[in-house]
């Protein structure tokens, strides 16, 4: 019997990383979704050549890898180039979170991904999880982790979906507001009621 799959999203510093991080370790298979993205750009494959040829080679690090600071600075700052990167990636992440799900064998799979509902990838779930915390917390998280500035953090959480348009989504909601502690009891109590459900519905 073929799994069906999860989907798992939140905004930035979420905790959707640590979240599908205690799912995995409990034998789900998970697909992340920017993960995908980092493949489809490696060196050598057809979106990394037509992002040089877009942006010029300044886009690429010495050792021809992408140099992702530089594009994300690119693209949050001109809503035409982040349209036109959009188009270019997404088909081609779409085909390898497929790829990546078909390899599933647990139960059901896990499709982690912060652009769910603002693209087409919902399509690929039949249900939805929604890692969600307040925005202050967001806010808080992402500095520490990525030591990035306030305004650069302020403008993604922009550019994703609005806590309300994902919690619209959402069939099941995690509150992270807690500790780690919290987060992993959480995945347990819902791993075992996934396992109880055929394709991602209660019967």
């Amino acid at each position: 019997m073929k799994p069906w799959i999860l989907g798992l999203t939140g905004g930035i510093g979420s905790g959707k990383s640590a979240a599908a991080q205690h799912f995995s370790d409990l034998g789900v298979h998970v697909v992340d979704a920017d993960q995908a993205a980092r493949w489809v750009v490696e060196p050598g494959r057809l979106a990394l050549r037509k992002i040089a040829e877009h942006f010029g080679k300044e886009i690429l690090l010495t050792d021809g890898r992408l140099d992702r600071a530089a594009l994300r600075q690119r693209v949050f700052q001109d809503e035409n180039e982040r349209r036109w990167l959009e188009k270019l990636l997404h088909p081609l992440i779409r085909q390898e979170i497929v790829a990546n799900l078909e390899q599933a064998s647990s139960p059901y799979a896990i499709l982690v991904s912060p652009l769910l509902v603002e693209t087409d990838q919902h399509r690929l779930v039949q249900r939805i999880l929604v890692v969600d915390v307040p925005e202050a917390l967001q806010l808080q998280r992402t500095m520490q982790r990525d030591q990035a500035d306030r305004k650069q953090i302020e403008a993604i959480i922009k550019a994703q979906a609005s806590r309300e348009e994902r919690l619209r989504h959402a069939d099941d909601v995690l509150n992270n507001d807690r500790s780690e502690e919290w987060l992993k009891h959480e995945v347990e109590r819902l791993h075992a009621f996934y396992l109880t459900l055929r394709g991602g519905q209660v019967s």
